[in-house]
């Protein structure tokens, strides 16, 4: 079983979470199948962040569209965001005296303010503001606003972003063996002592949360960020931490938040308890600075309007004396940034959510991560549009996308990231690709087979990206990940189900979204989007060996995001990206005479784009500018509400089939005329 194939062995690399000499990871949920999966009907949103404005800058618009959808939410802030107490004031001149207390404070009621008017509600409407007991007799700060059927609530741990030594507190709380820390008191607060942290004692907490809020949706940040873009003055000016393309503190908080999924699951688990029925997504931070950015003028608009209430103003009259936001973020400021943080949003674990497939018997399958943990859905028959109850395929903890590829005889392969060691203070962080393989056509499956990763050593492994397969015309499988050199590696599993070793097709700065497939004359083709152009890899001979090709005189446009390809009738393939910054979809040849591209109009909007041949023209599916679904066939447009992530086109033999997940964490089918959601029973 899996738990074998993934031993928790391996030395840390020093990082924003880890260390050499592992001593033991947090442990996990038993990965054997069959376990039973608890559903809810009801919506709600978990996010947990390192500082007060990670959501607005990384986050949004995925929150706002599920506030907008009326989902309730729940955002946790691990830290206190005091830095260094100074509020400044831009062109402000003057001496700022260091008050941490008093920033925390500010930055608290910028966030009040923020939210108001994600709600639709004055920036300055009141809030309920409260104390909470939280596991191991601690407290926390709990402010909470409503607006009819809308609700968010903020709570606020307050541990401090620097240590007596003046070191970054979360890192050195996730890294070092023994260390504790007190929570900061902001002033105005609810509150009226302060409580001790160390880094059992944050897991717990936020497993507690988690099983009092009971989630369908987690959000958090990135637990594994590239390693370092800038050169090291840049990487200071920036704060990144040393090594990697994100602030420490972001690091840390994801690490403790996965920590904390893994045992919750882990928990409820326990002598025949059902796995808590969630999503996670993750979302890069610092990592925006570094790509072309991703959102259209009008997303970007509304996105950045949501940190002027945060910045907020000294002249203001909100009712905290400790002062009305944080100063420096206001206004015009994140549209100006150099950093340009605010202008895109990225995933983490990019991919469709859920996979799904066309069975033998005409049903439609769903494949997804529930909990950590592979399961799937299918139709009740063929056409009928409504789900059975989700079967667990266990497997965890993975990544929350899988990939996917289907054999010549019919039987399913499905790829994952798995964590298959995370732990603090010295323990072993590492990540693998994991296969999950069908016995028979739309039937069982056999026990997981552990596929390694292209990377020697631990913290290598943790920068991989997301599995993406597909089939060759001779019935070998391509496996291809990006991995943490930014380039693109690959295993090939032969016709008799043997696998050939990890391979680096070389290639460099490429973004995670692969997309593979296999054109009209049998020959295997791989695309990404790189800083500067889309990459390309092929095969010249049907069975030979997947090369890079290097960009000339055709060399394709500067994608703004992942890239969907088509094997074209003629033979050739075509690709479909959206320009970086801009709601507009291209369609461009791969390969060849100079690029030409064309604009297609019905799918303005933002974030990738699948496309599948039919007779009669081809069908699109993807975001319009507001966020909804749109699925755009021969035959007409259809706009469906938000879904997490990206979902997935099925051509099968009655038609085309969208399929996608509710932020209630169950799958939707969305059909030329017809929609239906949720599970049968």
């Amino acid at each position: 079983m899996l738990a074998a194939v993934s031993a928790l062995v391996g030395a840390g690399v020093v990082s924003g979470c880890t260390v050499p000499e592992a001593q033991s990871t947090v442990p996990t949920a038993d990965p054997a199948p069959g376990m039973p999966i608890a559903s809810s009907r009801r919506a709600q949103l978990m996010q947990i962040l390192a500082h007060p404005d990670d959501d607005l800058y990384f986050m949004n618009p995925d929150t706002q569209r599920m506030l907008d959808a009326g989902v309730p939410l729940v955002c946790v802030y691990v830290t206190a965001g005091e830095h260094n107490g100074l509020n400044r004031v831009p062109g402000h001149h003057g001496e700022v005296r260091s008050d941490r207390a008093a920033y925390s404070s500010a930055r608290h009621q910028g966030l009040r303010q923020a939210y108001a008017t994600l709600l639709g509600l004055d920036k300055f409407t009141p809030w309920t503001r409260g104390v909470a007991s939280l596991r191991g007799d601690r407290v926390a700060e709990v402010d909470t606003l409503s607006h009819g059927t809308r609700r968010v609530e903020l709570v606020f741990l307050n541990l401090p972003m620097n240590t007596s030594r003046e070191r970054a507190a979360l890192p050195a709380l996730w890294r070092d063996r023994g260390l504790g820390v007190h929570t900061v008191m902001a002033k105005d607060s609810p509150l009226r002592r302060t409580v001790p942290y160390d880094y059992d004692g944050l897991i717990d907490v936020l497993v507690g949360l988690m099983d009092q809020y009971r989630p369908t949706v987690i959000q958090t940040l990135d637990p594994d960020p590239d390693i370092q873009h800038s050169n090291e003055a840049t990487r200071r000016k920036d704060s990144e931490q040393p090594g990697y393309s994100d602030h420490a503190d972001h690091t840390a908080t994801a690490c403790f938040s996965w920590a904390a999924m893994v045992r919750w699951v882990r928990d409820a688990t326990a002598d025949g308890g059902r796995v808590p029925g969630f999503v996670a997504t993750a979302f890069r931070g610092y990592y925006n600075r570094h790509w072309p950015k991703n959102l259209p003028p009008l997303v970007l608009k509304k996105k950045a309007s949501h940190l002027v209430p945060y910045g907020g103003d000294p002249r203001w009259s909100c009712g905290n004396p400790s002062g009305c936001g944080d100063y420096s973020v206001g206004g015009v400021r994140p549209l100006r940034n150099r950093k340009g943080w605010v202008r895109s949003t990225h995933h983490r674990y990019p991919g469709l959510r859920p996979v799904a497939v066309s069975g033998p018997d005409g049903r439609i399958s769903a494949y997804g991560v529930l909990g950590l943990r592979a399961v799937r859905w299918r139709e009740t028959g063929p056409g009928s549009g409504r789900w059975g109850a989700p079967d667990d395929l266990g497997g965890g903890p993975l990544a929350p996308t899988l990939g996917a590829a289907t054999l010549r005889d019919g039987r399913q392969l499905l790829f994952a990231l798995r964590f298959a060691a995370i732990g603090g203070r010295g323990a072993s962080n590492r990540r693998e690709i994991v296969l999950l393989e069908q016995r028979a056509p739309g039937g069982e499956f056999l026990a997981w087979n552990g596929l390694g990763s292209p990377e020697g050593s631990d913290d290598g492994s943790r920068r991989i990206g997301v599995p993406v397969a597909v089939t060759a015309a001779d019935g070998r499988v391509h496996l291809f990940v990006r991995n943490a050199s930014r380039g693109l590696s690959t295993r090939v599993r032969r016709a008799d189900g043997t696998w050939d070793r990890w391979r680096d097709l070389g290639g460099e700065d490429i973004q995670d979204g692969l997309s593979a497939v296999v054109d009209g004359a049998g020959l295997v083709h791989v695309f990404a989007a790189g800083r500067a152009s889309v990459h390309h890899w092929a095969q010249s001979a049907a069975g030979g060996p997947v090369e890079f090709r290097e960009g000339g005189p055709g060399a394709l446009p500067v994608p703004g995001g992942p890239v969907s390809a088509l094997p074209s009738a003629d033979g050739g393939v075509e690709l479909f990206y959206r320009a970086p910054a801009s709601a507009r979809l291209l369609s461009v040849r791969a390969g060849g005479a100079p690029a030409r591209t064309r604009r297609i109009r019905e799918l303005d909007g933002y974030g990738p784009v699948s496309v599948a041949a039919v007779p009669g023209g081809r069908v699109f599916l993807g975001r319009d500018q507001n966020g909804r679904i749109q699925l755009v066939t021969p035959a007409g447009r259809m706009l469906w509400r938000d879904a997490l992530g990206s979902p997935s086109l099925v051509v099968h033999r009655s038609g085309v089939t969208a399929v996608g997940m509710e932020v209630n964490a169950q799958p939707w089918i969305l059909r030329r005329g017809r929609a239906e959601t949720g599970v049968a029973g």
